[in-house]
């Protein structure tokens, strides 16, 4: 029997503490099968938002604080993901002209390469999504704005 099996027949106290239970459970699974999908190309999910975000930048430079501030995951180490980035010759770090005690981080042409073939496979995994149906996404994502929005208003 699978997990989301047990989530249907685990008896919850309040549909609240049910959807709490679901949306960790749900976004637990997500992170596995992103790593699964990126594990071929020798990233973790979060070196993957790392180059995603440099990405964005086009070519402009970004401090590793900055970085940090646009992460999924707060808890990640922004510094130490660069190193790997670094170490894999996909980013370019340097001494930021405008702050000595800040570093520019810049996405290099490997980097951008290894982007363009995740992108495909990425796209292959979300058109899987598809079955759901356009209007059940979209009230999907309404929902999960709101959810977030509810619980960073307390």
């Amino acid at each position: 029997m699978g997990i989301s099996a047990d989530l249907k027949q685990t008896k919850f106290h309040s549909e609240e503490s049910k959807a709490i239970v679901n949306v960790i459970f749900t976004g637990n699974w997500m992170m596995q099968q992103q790593h699964n999908l990126l594990k071929p190309f020798g990233l973790t999910p979060q070196q993957y938002n790392v180059l995603r975000i440099l990405r964005g930048q086009q070519n402009n430079p970004m401090t590793v604080l900055a970085i940090t501030e646009r992460m999924m995951d707060k808890m990640s180490n922004a510094s130490r993901l660069v190193d790997k980035l670094l170490d894999k010759k996909l980013v370019l770090r340097r001494e930021c002209p405008k702050d000595r005690r800040a570093v520019d981080v810049i996405i290099l042409p490997a980097g951008l390469t290894l982007l363009a073939e995740i992108d495909q496979v990425q796209k292959q995994w979300e058109m899987t999504f598809r079955g759901i149906g356009e209007d059940k996404m979209n009230q999907l994502n309404i929902l999960l704005d709101e959810f977030r929005h509810v619980f960073s208003n307390n």
